[in-house]
């Protein structure tokens, strides 16, 4: 018998007859002997609507606290109704917030971070044979204030759950029917995969893949909790995220995935003073204004000057570009200039760190196709690359058909 941890997005609990459909999906398992606890988002939509509400209340600043205590009744809502068209079918649910299962979670509203998990009573619902209806994305802290976990928050609910749990898996359904190895609106031609490790997942996601949240995948690989990417709306085995090093097939594969992001920008300060201290110059206040620098290049010049390079997320393009332009005199450079019409292009597999050779096939399947590479970074099971975003279709394609990712898809051993 199988402890299960199921977990439905927005998109899946969108309209009641969906939420009916979820229902007759439970049933369906719970007759097959599993014991299941399945957590779920607010309606699509919802939260959303629940933020311009707060909006018009708070139009400049709105109160953290207050805005968690609304942002909660979203999926307040859904696990009632769950629960009602589970009992409906004539199966025993019972609903449950963050609170009643206590989720407890540090102070920080709207962010919170997960501490403790009370499982008796989810325990004492599975010894009964009864489905456990959870609020995903919600806690309680120490002072019994409502807290909300952020963006991406019901996922790490469900891990979290799982973890605590000892659950077998945690399976997230959404509306895609697995991990592919690229956007397949990109590249008609991207597969399922069967498998993918923690690292690789991980990385596409930080990579732009949308499949998973980073931090529900950084939970789950910290606590060895395996999960399952399924769709709602399509039955099949969708894709397992595990550890599972020693499976002979994950070491054949040179590129699981091809991930891209188009929310990157390109900024270079060029005819710095090459001395120490000038890449904490430049990228020290940027830091203190709260944006993230992704990739970073050097290139030092013969004049003792030196060129730097970094890419920050586009919305925040403008800002920077016109706050290193009011410093340029200050930090000495010559000129600063950048280029928002770019994209992060990357190969993820834990097959690159027995093999190589891997960046220079890249490399010459981008050139063959005249794709011209600004930038390359490149870690353990990674290489990403910056280039124009006119090219980027053209790129993934190239990458796809040269590391074979349209071939069979990996099974499972």
């Amino acid at each position: 018998m199988r402890t299960l941890v199921k977990k439905f997005g927005g998109t899946s609990v969108g309209t009641t007859e969906r939420i009916r459909s979820v229902a007759e999906q439970l049933k369906a398992a719970h007759e097959a002997g599993d014991r299941i606890v399945v957590v779920v988002s607010a309606m699509s939509g919802e939260t959303n609507r629940l933020v311009a509400l707060a909006r018009e209340m708070q139009p400049a600043v709105v109160d953290v606290r207050e805005l968690d205590v609304l942002l909660a009744t979203g999926e307040q809502v859904t696990i009632a109704l769950l629960a009602m068209a589970l009992k409906e079918l004539g199966v025993d649910a019972r609903s449950y917030t963050g609170a009643q299962v206590r989720i407890l979670t540090d102070t920080s509203h709207s962010k919170a971070r997960i501490l403790d998990i009370d499982t008796e009573g989810l325990r004492a619902n599975l010894d009964a044979g009864r489905i456990a209806v959870v609020a995903g994305f919600q806690g309680i802290d120490e002072d019994g204030d409502i807290t909300t976990l952020g963006r991406g928050g019901s996922d790490t609910s469900a891990v979290a759950l799982a973890a605590a749990l000892g659950a077998d898996e945690c399976q997230i359904y959404t509306d895609v029917d697995g991990v592919y190895t690229t956007d397949p609106r990109v590249e008609p031609r991207a597969r399922r995969l069967e498998r993918i490790t923690f690292e690789e997942m991980l990385e596409m996601a930080s990579l732009g893949s949308k499949v998973l949240q980073i931090r529900a995948v950084e939970f789950a690989g910290k606590y060895n909790v395996p999960l399952r990417v399924l769709s709602s709306f399509t039955p099949g085995p969708g894709t397992l995220i595990t550890y599972d090093d020693e499976d002979d097939t994950m070491e054949q594969a040179l590129v699981s995935g091809i991930a891209f992001n188009r929310d990157e920008a390109q900024i270079t300060v060029t005819g710095v003073p090459d001395r120490p201290g000038t890449a904490y110059a430049i990228l020290g206040p940027i830091s203190d204004l709260n944006i993230e620098v992704d990739m970073i290049v050097q290139n030092i010049g013969a004049d003792e000057t030196t060129d730097f390079t970094f890419t920050v997320h586009r919305d925040e393009y403008h800002r920077v570009l016109d706050f290193l332009e009011s410093r340029r005199d200050e930090l000495g450079a010559a000129t600063v200039a950048g280029d928002d019409r770019i994209v992060k292009l990357s190969i993820v597999g834990v097959g690159m760190r027995s093999h190589a050779g891997i960046a220079s096939r890249m490399f010459r399947a981008l050139s063959d196709d005249g794709i011209n590479l600004r930038l390359i970074t490149t870690s353990e099971i990674k290489i990403s690359v910056v280039i124009d975003e006119k090219f980027l279709e053209l790129g993934v394609r190239a990458l796809h058909e040269e590391f074979g990712l349209e071939g069979e898809s990996r099974e499972e051993g």
